[in-house]
């Protein structure tokens, strides 16, 4: 799914308007339809709803709603919020419908002297600012949004919450900007929805299609994306009936060390899940018991330490290799390193202790191997890049990363980010906080190693890699919850989340 920017919103409305073609007011129209037929799902009909409209086309939105609402015999209240004597054209149209309602109550709100109580048991609607909103809201119309903020009521924002904008950074401690319970959002996810300082402005939030021209959206072209299973499902390689283990490649996996045996468990069990034909596993001596009793699926290749990865083994027979889950930062593990990143020529994955070592030799970056991905979690990012102070900051930094040293950068966390060298982005849609725990990022790293073995490009690794990663971690939380959840829970689930997406594929 695209991710467009502010410009681009307005343009796809306007194709819209002149290619479908429909009047810019009719097109408010289904927009609110298909907002009203979402809301009312959950809807009481006996709920008190107080909707506060502004005088632009967020605020014609509202009073769309408003008139649905009452129409379908609801308990509904408007504020018409004065930020202007001006309306835009729709928002007058939708307020001259809604005067017609039996039942309407439009109370204009000129004044902190007009705000109306708000009860813990009442529902407020937010269509106040909406995407075109371009400079911080001041004046009376902040104060109205700090009076909801404080309330008790559950908040519904429309398309986007108010004071929020699209690409720009907001300081919510200090901004005013509403804190929405539930946002919905027309067409397109809106790219701040997806950072973590503004998840308690945005709250649960879902797109809401509302007919924009499939011609001008097939044919945009855009930086950013939010990776769904229609994007995913047209990446797998169908398996042909006559393959074999060679078919699949030959991994090779470089982790674990005395005491981190553990990392190479997960990250293994992992890669061969995820389909690989062959994998060796290289990893200290102490560890080697351990590996073979828990994958004996796995072959080894034992490190002349018994404590830690120390010498690279014989690299003629591998496809893929991924290197750093658990093998630590020991001098001679970061000479075995450099050793490797230099007889390799083809991709590979970096991961952990791998990307710690590389943030304290940085000069390294630009010998590795074009195409090569690292999984850091934001700490790790850290220290590759330094600080950042917002996350489109973040954003540019990991887009600067991927393309300085033609690298893929996959930095982990909530809607995990995949960044590539041309200045894409792919936001990942599946995932959940129970897989905030140890060893989840080492079964991430196992799944594109496995991929990657198979033929699969960089990117096309990295991005179903991702997605079947937290797809299997959501499969895994509906059997265990958040809490409960483990690493191992999410490589035993890898099946069923190839299997989901296999389902409508083919």
């Amino acid at each position: 799914m695209k991710i467009l920017n502010l410009e681009q919103i307005r343009e796809a409305d306007r194709y819209t308007i002149i290619n479908e073609p429909i009047d810019s007011i009719d097109l408010m129209e289904r927009a609110s339809e298909s907002l009203f037929n979402r809301i009312k799902i959950n809807l009481s009909i006996s709920k008190a709803i107080k909707i506060f409209c502004g005088t632009g086309n967020n605020g014609g939105d509202g009073l769309a709603l408003s008139r649905m609402l009452l129409k379908a015999g609801y308990n509904v209240q408007v504020f018409l919020v004065k930020l202007s004597d001006t309306f835009s054209a729709d928002c007058l149209a939708n307020y001259n419908r809604l005067k017609q309602i039996n039942g309407n109550q439009v109370v204009e709100i000129n004044s902190e002297s007009d705000f109306p109580s708000i009860t813990e048991n009442e529902l407020v609607v937010d269509a106040i600012f909406g995407t075109g909103l371009s400079r911080r809201v001041v004046g009376m119309a902040a104060q109205l949004i700090k009076y909801i903020n404080e309330s008790e009521a559950i908040v519904i924002s429309i398309d986007i919450p108010s004071g929020l904008m699209v690409d720009q950074t907001i300081d919510f401690q200090k901004d005013a900007v509403i804190h929405a319970d539930y946002t919905f959002t027309f067409q397109f996810p809106k790219i701040a929805f997806l950072f973590p300082e503004n998840e308690v402005i945005v709250g649960q939030w879902e797109v809401l299609p509302i007919g924009l021209h499939p011609e001008f959206i097939d044919n945009l072209y855009v930086r950013d994306n939010f990776l769904t299973s229609i994007d995913v499902r047209q990446l797998i390689k169908k398996r042909a009936k006559f393959s074999h283990k060679g078919s699949y490649g030959h991994a090779l996996l470089i982790a674990g060390s005395e005491g981190k045996s553990g990392a190479a468990i997960l990250a293994a069990r992992s890669c061969l899940r995820s389909g690989v034909g062959l994998l060796h596993v290289h990893l200290p001596g102490s560890a080697s018991i351990s590996i073979q009793t828990a994958i004996p699926e796995a072959m080894l290749s034992l490190d002349q330490s018994s404590t830690h990865f120390t010498r690279i083994p014989d690299l003629s027979n591998f496809d893929a290799i991924g290197i750093g889950p658990g093998i630590g930062k020991e001098d001679d593990t970061a000479r075995a390193l450099k050793l490797l990143i230099q007889e390799v020529k083809f991709p590979m994955i970096f991961d952990a202790d791998a990307l710690n070592i590389l943030s304290e030799n940085k000069t390294w970056l630009a010998f590795l191997p074009a195409g090569s991905i690292l999984t850091p979690h934001p700490k790790e990012f850290e220290r590759l890049v330094g600080k950042w102070s917002n996350s489109f900051e973040k954003l540019r930094l990991q887009k600067e990363l991927s393309a300085k040293y033609k690298l893929i950068v996959v930095v982990k966390g909530a809607y995990t980010l995949i960044t590539d060298p041309m200045g894409n982005s792919w936001f990942n849609s599946t995932g959940n906080p129970g897989m905030a725990t140890g060893g989840s990022g080492d079964v991430l790293t196992g799944i594109i190693l496995g991929l990657l073995a198979q033929g699969y490009q960089s990117i096309e690794a990295a991005i179903l890699g991702v997605y079947l990663h937290g797809l299997a971690g959501d499969i895994a939380a509906d059997e265990w919850g958040f809490e409960s959840l483990i690493a191992s829970d999410i490589t035993k689930n890898i099946g069923k989340a190839f299997k989901k997406l296999y389902e409508t594929n083919f």
